[in-house]
């Protein structure tokens, strides 16, 4: 079980330490590399050979035009979890549409601009439908998520 962390630019780590920061927590295999789908294109092609039959789940990181993800799903056979990155230009909504609007047959799983965290949680999800044991470490995830809101609503005093 293997889930590879690809970002456009080094800037976009601030996101991808988030998504680090899950897998950690559920005990998730990961590698993490920064290459451009534009300017190394070649890399990107040679990652992704290498990764075939390593890697389970992609999640690419890109912000601006934002094409990693799609470029990586036209390559991949595996899923490929796309999150936008929030740039100065259009505050992310830019790379938000190069990351969802893609064409039929090359899909790409979108999360929210700057969704590094939920980016490892879907990535884990689908992990997990053939793992009994993080699909347990989800339930309880979930269950500890509950008991905060609750102890927030407990503790109103409005």
């Amino acid at each position: 079980m293997k889930v590879s962390l690809i970002m456009g630019s080094a800037s976009d780590q601030h996101i991808g330490s988030s998504c680090v920061e899950v897998l950690k927590e559920f005990g998730v295999n990961y590698e993490v590399r920064v290459i451009s789908a534009h300017r190394a294109l070649t890399v990107l092609q040679e990652y992704c050979e290498a990764q075939k039959d390593d890697t389970d789940v992609y999640i690419a990181m890109a912000g601006k035009a934002a094409h990693l993800a799609g470029v990586l799903a036209g390559m991949v056979t595996q899923p490929v979890i796309g999150v936008p990155i929030k740039s100065s230009t259009l505050d992310g909504l830019d790379a938000l549409l190069s990351t969802v609007q893609m064409p039929s047959g090359v899909p790409v799983a979108t999360v929210a601009i700057d969704g590094g965290t939920n980016a490892a949680l879907l990535a884990i999800q689908m992990l997990a439908i053939g793992n009994t044991e993080l699909k347990n470490k989800l339930i309880h995830y979930k269950e500890t998520m509950k008991e905060k809101v609750c102890a927030m609503d407990a503790s109103l005093e409005l």
